[in-house]
């Protein structure tokens, strides 16, 4: 079992050249925040296994041209994170992406019943959410199930959380994950992309998706970390006591890692 909290003797400037490394992001017409986790290092020398796990925004603006490109990824799950009520607005149009699409709500109520300040919405996922974590990462621990896209709306905060509880479970070092977490801001920039208005309409939130909600600083995503481990004594923990057995683990490092 990998330790609670992995330390790295990586430098600020070497964690922003693994975030920003070439390959990370992947830059389609009508998706804004699709990135691979691959490259990064983890527990016991190895490195989190490039086109294994991407994570995305929402994916129903993809045009033919960009479905072409997820589709030679050889995708054998696609995890979709949103509520029903966002699936309805904003529908897949990629329908035969993978072997098998998955739509587990990360959230057990409504956006618009969320808290609306972004550390309450992440502590409320923790301490509310786990089983619903647990089933999601249970999907892609299964036998086969990668490589698996996994997305929300943005494609930073349920499917930030998810991503980071795997990377902590492969003792990918905390400020990597945050790092990783982090590069949403650069994506979602509400100054520069036209990716506000399209997440406005798509989650039904309209004026309420606010830039303090957009953002995605480092330090949320350590903290999200420490209340996994204050919950479960590990991230590991906190995942076996929400559905995960040891080897699903197991057979989720055996298929991220290299």
């Amino acid at each position: 079992m990998v330790s609670q909290s992995t330390q790295n003797s990586l430098s600020p400037e070497a964690i922003r050249d693994l975030a920003f490394a070439d390959g990370r992001r992947l830059e389609l017409e009508g998706v804004f925040n699709l990135r691979d986790v691959g490259g990064y290092p983890a527990a016991g020398g190895r490195t989190t296994r490039w086109r294994a796990l991407l994570r995305s925004d929402a994916l129903h603006r993809v045009d033919p041209a960009g479905g072409a490109v997820l589709a030679g990824l050889g995708l054998r799950t696609v995890l979709d994170l949103r509520t029903e009520a966002e699936a309805e607005i904003a529908p897949s149009a990629l329908d035969g992406l993978s072997d098998r699409t998955t739509h587990i709500s990360l959230l057990t109520g409504e956006l618009a019943e969320l808290p609306l300040e972004l550390d309450a919405i992440y502590r409320y996922m923790i301490e509310q959410c786990g089983e619903t974590i647990g089933r999601a990462i249970k999907v892609l621990s299964e036998s086969g199930a990668l490589p698996a896209l996994v997305h929300c709306s943005a494609g930073k905060d349920r499917t930030g959380v998810v991503v980071a509880l795997i990377l902590a479970v492969l003792g990918v070092p905390d400020d990597v994950i945050a790092a990783d977490y982090e590069l949403s801001a650069a994506y979602l920039d509400t100054e520069t992309t036209p990716a506000i208005a399209q997440l406005q309409a798509s989650t039904g939130l309209g004026a309420e998706l606010t830039q303090p909600l957009l953002s995605s600083p480092a330090p949320l995503m350590l903290e999200v970390l420490a209340w996994a481990r204050e919950a479960g004594g590990s991230v590991e923990g906190y995942l076996l006591d929400h559905g995960l057995t040891e080897g699903e683990l197991e057979r989720l490092r055996a298929a991220l890692l290299v």
